[in-house]
């Protein structure tokens, strides 16, 4: 009877033991302004998801912080990547929890590291992008893919996709005006038509929107996919024009169909509905969705866009998108600066606007079992970035919130299914 107890004993404290255990050594990694560097934080929290480690996304918790597990491994490599730490007790674990409990703040799981691709011409563009450079800074690993290795169904493979600075409407961009007889757009214009040549297409536009209707199907399937600059309106432009020739002559030797604005079947879209085709070559716009164009003050520390916040509890999926330790953020300039909000598909929700204008300028929507983030401009840290200018060093940006915007959406698909509203 005496050894029973005292088993019963030894086997009830080793019980308390393992659950006061599982609570303890606790790893924050703040996302507030005691953040040495916020971009890299990403990287870390991947680098603990490729582990197999347990994270979790505090949504709201000292401007999206990650909890990951006390392990050397993770201290030693946040050292290495100038990651500030914080040590979380049992105590301090449950203290947080309670916070979050009582507030706008959720507890989000992320299950495992997403699977990135990146959809990127193979040959050298006079242009950087600012995903591969976030991508790159945060060590986070990618893969690069293009047109034939989209339409070979190698999508599958991954969870994740960006969409680089393409012209979805076979249009070289509309650079012809300003860039027609430069090298590097000439070598462009022969290497596209080559490829659409080889995969069994007429024109470089029947090309991308083969590519478009199977990254859509990629969506509906259940991936996720994020865009910037004409990635987003282009792409939209290409599901609308199925079937429809609305590239001018000065691009494809024949003229647009003159009857192709009313051509356009806008329930193809993802996003945009209603929206004017820019029919002129010379002109450097789609339509107008884009509103770089719109008479809103421009320059820096002038022209800024606005997060909205969201419960974090009832949509904690534009929560997650918007995590950032700043609310008011410097615009972004780009070939699609922001988005008309006339011309936007109700039940898509707009996390950000420059306010008092028409400029939306981050978007998130639901197709399928995916999900797609649309976010205007170019890149973040340069307000209006020129073809040819030098990338930008994000070692001099490591705060940067319009970057974090970026690393939330490559973060999101990690989290945990069950989670997930709209």
């Amino acid at each position: 009877m005496l050894f029973a107890c005292i088993v019963l004993l030894v086997s009830s404290f080793f019980l308390r033991f393992s659950v006061v255990s599982s609570e303890a050594g606790k790893l924050l990694v703040p996302m507030d302004e005691t953040q040495s560097d916020h971009l890299k934080s990403y990287g870390l929290a991947y680098f603990a998801l490729e582990r197999g480690e347990r994270v979790e996304w505090l949504l709201n918790y000292r401007d999206g912080s990650f909890m990951l597990e006390d392990s050397p491994e993770t201290r030693n490599e946040a050292g290495i990547r100038g990651v500030t730490l914080e040590s979380v007790d049992a105590a301090s674990y449950a203290s947080i929890a309670h916070e979050i409990d009582e507030n706008n703040m959720e507890k989000i799981l992320l299950e495992k590291a997403p699977r990135i691709a990146v959809y990127v011409a193979p040959s050298e563009e006079p242009w950087d992008d600012a995903v591969i450079l976030a991508l790159d800074y945060a060590e986070i690993p990618y893969v690069t893919l293009w047109d034939g290795d989209v339409l070979d169904g190698k999508l599958e493979e991954f969870d994740w996709l960006h969409l680089h600075h393409e012209d979805f409407t076979g249009q070289y961009g509309k650079f012809l005006g300003s860039y027609g007889t430069a090298p590097w757009y000439i070598k462009q214009k022969a290497v596209y038509e080559e490829l659409a040549r080889k995969a069994g297409f007429a024109k470089v536009s029947e090309h991308k929107k083969a590519v478009v209707r199977e990254i859509k199907q990629f969506i509906a399937k259940g991936g996720f996919v994020f865009g910037m600059c004409s990635g987003t309106d282009s792409f939209d432009i290409a599901l609308a024009a199925e079937g429809v020739d609305i590239v001018p002559t000065e691009y494809d030797r024949d003229p647009p169909d003159p009857k192709c604005q009313s051509k356009l079947d806008f329930k193809k879209c993802l996003a945009f509905e209603n929206f004017k085709l820019v029919l002129e070559p010379y002109v450097y716009e789609f339509s107008n969705i884009d509103t770089s164009n719109l008479p809103i003050p421009r320059g820096v520390g002038i022209d800024v866009f606005t997060l909205f916040e969201f419960s974090a509890k009832e949509d904690p999926v534009p929560t997650m998108l918007t995590q950032c330790h700043a609310s008011r953020i410097q615009n972004l300039m780009g070939q699609t600066t922001g988005f008309s909000k006339s011309c936007i598909k109700k039940g898509i929700t707009i996390m950000a606007e420059v306010e008092g204008t028409e400029e939306v300028k981050y978007i998130h929507g639901s197709f399928g079992r995916g999900t797609f983030t649309f976010y205007g401009g170019h890149d973040p840290e340069d307000y209006q970035h020129l073809i040819g200018d030098p990338p930008s060093n994000l070692s001099l940006h490591k705060h940067s919130p319009g970057y974090r915007l970026i690393l939330n959406n490559i973060l999101f698909p990690a989290a945990e299914k069950k989670e997930r509203k709209t």
